[in-house]
């Protein structure tokens, strides 16, 4: 029979609280090649490997401080391998500040036949094999993402089963070759859906996930869940505020989450940059007993103002840096309820939506 080891398990459980320790978070830097494409095209650069690994080596190289609000990042395949103009291994920037180095590992959504829409994520086949080579090449743990959508008839049974099954099954390879998953069912807020039928959809799905994961022997402590945040669609004519948001989140994750699960590192879901610090911020201070860590594992929302920022120009290279460092430090404060919007130093592009209609990666 195979089992996790007392050893295994106090690996897995320390990398998971480390992610998450003291008002840290993730940066989710693992965007494929095509979608890392339409980053690029977005300030007129071309999609090189160069250029992709000018702009990691940009991310991955910033001042240590960034270490007290950044526990991991999330690499894309290539990413891992990339090496600095100097030769240097882009991953070995973060391992010198001691955060630490995940992968993305699922291989995409595919449609599920006969459904509206609805799909599944492939990438099981050969992953144990992926996962140790992972592990061995320096990272401790995975991202898997799986896609689910509201609308009038949908998520279906089928979809939030099959998905639940996938994330576990997942879950359970990168745990038995020293991986911590993250755990991600998203909750697309493609629609004109109400915060209350997103908090409906939301607890059912994450009551199936722990349901699955539970069924697949999965070791909670050694996990983090990536959910989307409880909101209004993004054509809602009613747009949730913090508070709502907040309350109805936490009141999703009381209701379905166990308190042996570590951390809860929220997806920014196509929020502009200050809306996805301002309700983190609320989730952390709402006044109901949260037993998990509430924090943060974003990419458009960590990355989109240094984009604009680099421009693809070596002499912007230390501002966009900074600009990093300063949406990494605000979502830090969120994730310990003490962030206000005086911080924020220029909020006019940190305000600007970052909403993608079916987001892929």
């Amino acid at each position: 029979m195979v089992h996790l080891t007392e050893e295994q398990k106090l690996e897995l459980r320390t990398i998971a609280s480390k992610i998450v320790k003291d008002g840290r978070g993730i940066l989710a830097a693992d965007e494929s090649t095509g979608t890392m494409g339409k980053r690029l095209a977005q300030i007129n650069i071309s999609n090189e490997e160069d250029t992709r690994r000018n702009y990691r080596h940009l991310l991955m190289s910033s001042d240590k401080e960034i270490s007290n609000y950044i526990g991991g990042v999330i690499l894309f395949h290539e990413t891992l391998y990339q090496k600095d103009v100097n030769g240097k291994n882009l991953k070995d920037y973060l391992k010198e500040k001691d955060i630490v180095v995940g992968i993305k590992v699922d291989k995409g959504v595919v449609q599920l036949m006969n459904t509206d829409g609805e799909g599944t994520t492939q990438g099981l086949d050969g992953l144990g094999e992926r996962c140790a080579q992972y592990k061995k090449d320096g990272c401790d743990f995975a991202k898997w993402r799986c896609v689910l959508k509201i609308t009038e008839h949908t998520p279906s049974a089928l979809a939030i089963t099959e998905n639940a099954n996938v994330l576990a099954r997942y879950a359970s390879i990168c745990q038995q070759n020293g991986l911590v998953p993250i755990v991600e069912p998203e909750i697309l807020p493609d629609g004109e859906h109400t915060i209350e039928r997103c908090q409906e959809v939301t607890e059912k799905v994450l009551a199936a996930q722990y349901k699955a994961l539970s069924d697949h022997h999965v070791y909670l402590e050694g996990t983090l869940l990536k959910p989307n945040m409880v909101s209004a669609g993004h054509s809602a004519a009613k747009k949730s505020t913090p508070q709502e948001v907040a309350n109805a989140t936490v009141t999703a994750l009381r209701r379905t989450v166990p308190a042996a699960m570590p951390g809860v590192v929220f997806l920014s879901g196509g929020q502009s940059e200050l809306s996805a610090t301002e309700n983190l911020n609320a989730m952390n201070c709402h006044e109901a007993c949260r037993p998990w860590k509430l924090s943060f594992s974003y990419g458009r929302a960590l990355q989109a103002s240094v984009l604009q920022a680099w421009q693809g120009k070596q002499e912007c290279f230390a501002a966009a840096q900074m600009v990093l460092m300063h949406r990494a430090k605000m979502n830090s404060h969120a994730a310990r309820g003490n962030y206000t919007k005086e911080m924020e130093s220029d909020k006019s592009s940190a305000e600007q939506s970052l909403f993608v209609g079916n987001h892929t990666y």
